[in-house]
């Protein structure tokens, strides 16, 4: 997989060079199905597992690239954004001329269901307030993050996906986390992490975080708002994005000046080369 720079305003858009550089822009309306990872598709062609790639390209500010892959499946990496993040910063980040636009909330805009809840508000920069409520060792956990703090490399990018080795099998058998291990998620048993130590006390509400940024990467800009969610995951994170771009009324495009997050000197239009091929996955809880 390569990522390449691309011209601003073009945005964040997948290319699979094995289907004749067949284009599918990172938008909401080409989401396809939400489950244990977010997939998109477009005219039947399939790019499957893009929210710890599209939470990296927006964590650190990035907001126009190409991302070309000869499979339908990103690669799962270590189970988080780190690996991304580090790539980014080997090869640089440049700023562009363009002015940034970013969808700036004007009224809130919410998504319920039962004790579930994702909801976007108006406030300056970006910020997020997530809660989950797992079955033990999870638990409860509760966390913030405000993008505006340039600290998504140390503080979000490194936390990893996790899954219950109690519903390994079952999972298995629907044709899930075929290429699950112990090196790319954490593995709860009944006492704990099976492959501690964690990287973070509350890792696991840091990578439901994760994910989110990843998803609402798809409402296709950067959000200004507050988003608060409680128990939510992939279904509703992209709920929340269809039900917001509906809203025409709820939100405006604001120009702002590209910030990006410092990284190493930019060398210009060098591809991101990141190591391995693209190998079945498991997405985030």
């Amino acid at each position: 997989m390569e990522l390449l720079p691309a011209p601003g305003g073009s945005g964040i858009v997948f290319r699979r060079t094995d289907l004749d550089n067949f284009e599918i822009p990172a938008i909401g309306r080409n989401v396809a199905k939400v489950s244990y990872a977010t997939s998109l598709m477009r005219q039947g062609v399939l790019i499957s597992t893009t929210e710890h790639l599209l939470s990296a390209l927006i964590g650190m500010g990035i907001d126009n690239v190409i991302v070309e892959l000869d499979n339908l499946e990103l690669p799962i990496l270590d189970g988080s954004a780190l690996p991304y993040v580090e790539a980014f910063t080997r090869v640089g980040i440049r700023t562009q001329r363009r002015r940034r636009e970013s969808i700036r909330v004007l009224s809130p805009i919410e998504v319920r269901e039962g004790d579930k809840f994702i909801g976007v508000y108006p406030g300056s920069g970006y910020s997020i307030d997530y809660t989950i409520d797992f079955p033990s060792p999870v638990g409860h956990q509760h966390s913030s993050v405000d993008l505006a703090a340039d600290t998504y490399g140390a503080t979000i990018a490194p936390a990893r996906t996790f899954g219950y080795r109690s519903l390994e099998k079952q999972m298995r058998e629907m044709g899930l986390i075929r290429g699950a291990s112990p090196q790319n998620i954490i593995v709860l048993g009944t006492k704990g992490p099976e492959n501690g130590p964690l990287r973070f006390s509350d890792e696991y509400v840091r990578h439901k975080i994760l994910d989110l940024i990843g998803d609402l990467a798809l409402a296709g800009h950067r959000i200004e708002g507050h988003v608060v969610a409680e128990r939510a995951g992939h279904a509703m994170h992209t709920a929340l994005v269809s039900r917001l771009l509906k809203d025409r009324s709820a939100w405006e495009l604001a120009c702002t000046p590209a910030k990006p997050v410092p990284a190493a000197a930019a060398k210009d239009d060098a591809p991101a080369t990141l190591p391995g091929r693209v190998a079945p996955a498991l997405a985030g809880i």
